[in-house]
């Protein structure tokens, strides 16, 4: 199991503390010891989380599921988190690119990491908190369908809307990354 030591626990608590403290509007009926017991309890996603800051994502609270006692955090960048760009899709669009081969993939990248590919939904839900990828965009979770056509999707925000948009799974650009999301 992948650990942070305890003082990097604490830090990390702490920026997470203030980012929720900052948005307290999002989740009023939320206390956030509550959360961070949560999280205490669960020091391999406290990793994760940790994997999501150092890589530019900024992570903070996306969501509660009440019913499952669940929190779901999300990269809350204003754009692309910076260290994970220039990634195609996943190893089979990786390996099918012959020439000029990006460093990595999304799939493999968020898997190491511990976290998911954040889906439509909750990318449009991040947007409802503001503006995000006005300058860059962001893979998203593709469905099957599209994957096994040799496509994947990707979204930004510009001129007022998020837009969902389509590429070949084996493209990577410099301002495209991707963001993930990790429920405790």
């Amino acid at each position: 199991m992948k650990k942070l030591k305890t003082e990097s626990q604490y830090a990390l608590l702490e920026i997470l503390k203030v980012r929720f403290d900052a948005h307290a509007k999002r989740f009023p009926n939320l206390d956030w010891s509550n959360v961070e017991a949560k999280l205490l309890k669960s020091p391999e996603k406290l990793w994760t989380l940790n994997e999501m800051e150092r890589t530019g994502g900024e992570p903070n609270l996306l969501e509660y599921d009440k019913d499952a006692d669940a929190f779901t955090f999300c990269d809350f960048s204003k754009e692309s988190p910076k260290d994970r760009r220039s990634l195609c899709y996943d190893k089979k669009a990786w390996e099918f690119r012959k020439k000029f081969k990006p460093a990595d993939n999304v799939k493999d990248v968020a898997s190491r990491m511990g976290i998911d590919l954040m889906n439509e939904t909750q990318y449009r839900k991040l947007q409802s908190f503001g503006d995000f990828d006005t300058k860059t965009s962001s893979w998203l979770e593709t469905p099957a369908s599209i994957r096994k056509l040799g496509g994947a999707i990707f979204a930004d925000f510009r001129y007022g809307q998020v837009f969902i948009y389509h590429n070949g799974a084996e493209s990577y650009y410099g301002s495209r990354g991707f963001r993930g999301v990790v429920r405790v």
